[in-house]
Order: structure tokens, then sequence, then C-alpha cells
């Protein structure tokens, strides 16, 4: 199963492509999709739009996983940030390609077994799973990859294949 994982953001959008197969994960591609400040909020919409279609063309995965919105203190920011996510959420579903959205403490929940792990245990348990030397960068495409791991490590679970049938 080849995986999208989406850190959604609208000045940095990080992505991870994983495969997944008998509990082996391998990582594709993993990078960011950046839009400068100071820029045109609908522009850099546009950018993330037209950025991740061609994603999604490029990487051909089974399934896209995208980590749900978290609104912290500045809510203008959650604001634009659920607005590109509502961008990436369109590309996605033109595709035709499977969605399911995780919150972060089920990131962490599934790859360190731990719902409030720090960002250090994370990174540690994603070069391990993947056998990385160093984590992938910027941060935003190293939390991708990891969204896009805690899918794999869900949809292969005993729960997930009793809910299929």
């Amino acid at each position: 199963m080849r995986i999208l994982g989406i850190d959604p953001g609208y000045g940095i959008t990080g992505f991870g492509v994983v495969e997944a197969q008998a509990g082996q994960f391998r990582l594709v591609n993993c990078g960011a999709i950046t839009t400068p400040p100071n820029t045109d909020f609908s522009w850099r919409l546009t950018v993330i739009y037209n950025d991740m279609t061609q994603l999604l063309q490029v990487s051909q995965p089974d399934a896209v996983a995208i980590e749900e919105l978290f609104f912290g203190q500045n809510v203008t920011t959650g604001i634009h940030v659920a607005e590109a996510r509502g961008v990436i959420l369109l590309a996605v579903a033109q595709a035709g390609i499977p969605l399911f959205e995780y919150k972060p403490m089920q990131v962490k929940q599934s790859l360190v077994g731990y719902g409030n792990a720090t960002k250090h245990q994370m990174q540690d348990m994603t070069k391990r799973l993947l056998h990385l030397s160093a984590m992938p960068k910027p941060d935003d495409a190293a939390d991708a990859v990891a969204i896009a791991l805690c899918h794999a490590r869900s949809s292969t679970s005993l729960l997930a294949k009793a809910q299929a049938k």
C-alpha cells in the first residue's frame, strides 16, 4: 500500500510518501509545498491546490492520510490553515483517493504508544521504522511521514481488518 501523508499548512505543507507491506515500511519521497509570505492569500491557496493535484498524480497513492486541524492560541492562523486544508481535501476528493484523518494525539499513540509523546520521541520512532540515518527536512515533511506511518500501522491492525469485514 502506498500512502501519502500530509501535514497541512499555508506557508509550508509537508508531504511524505510511504510504502507499507507486511509490516515493513519504506520511505518513497517527502518534501514540502511552500508559498512565500506577504503574497496574496488566494494565490497561495491556488499554488497549494495545483501542487497537491500534481503530487497526487505523480505519487499515485492508494490512500491519503492528513492531520486534523488543531486550533492553538492564534485563531487567525488556524483559519488560514483550515482554508489550505480545504483546498487539499478538494484535490484529494477530485482524485478519487480514499482519505483518512488523524488527530495529532492519534499519530503519537500509533507511532510511540503514548499520545503525549515529544517531538524527539516521534522523530526517533519514525527513523527506526523507516531505517533512516536522519530525519527528513523540513519538520513539516517529517510530520507528514509520521502521519503516513500512522495510517500504515492503523490500516494493517487487527481492528482495521475486523472493521473492513
